[in-house]
């Protein structure tokens, strides 16, 4: 199913349950994809959609840090909640050997042998990670397969 299908069919569900959290966040997440067609002036991919998931778990992951450092465990819990109700909607997360034999595979794909080649290896597998791995990882990742090769 398609991911706005399926936050449209979830938003009603939500306001049906009264669940208010779920109801937020979902309606948040929507506001951020409709936004991100605006600048797009076009639908969005479902690969799109799920970088606006991808970047609305990043925004919560780095809000929960920065109150557990201020000792405010009221807000991380809430940032908590949300974030699991975001990473719902996200495919499954590969594991490291899955993610190391995509790195592989990438760069055999783009005959890649330096670090200058770098941005032809993350190019060709971002959109297959997408929501399924950290970017920030998997560009360390490719850094130390490319330094070792």
């Amino acid at each position: 199913m398609e991911l706005k299908t399926r936050l449209a069919e979830d938003l009603k569900s939500a306001l049906r349950s009264g669940d208010r959290l779920r109801t937020s966040v979902i309606r948040l997440l929507t506001a951020r994809i409709k936004n991100r067609e605006v600048e797009k002036r076009g639908p969005l991919t479902d690969a799109e959609a799920l970088q606006a998931v991808s970047a609305s778990c990043k925004q919560r992951q780095e809000a929960i840090e920065q109150y557990r450092r201020g000792g405010r465990q009221d807000l991380v819990d809430k940032e908590t909640a949300e974030l699991a109700i975001l990473q719902s909607y996200l495919p499954a997360a590969l594991g490291p050997d899955d993610l190391q034999a995509l790195v592989r595979e990438a760069i055999r794909d783009t005959q890649a042998s330096s670090l200058r080649d770098m941005g032809k290896v993350m190019a060709l597998l971002m959109p297959k990670v997408t929501g399924r791995a950290d970017g920030t990882v998997v560009s360390t990742l490719v850094r130390e397969t490319l330094s070792n090769a």
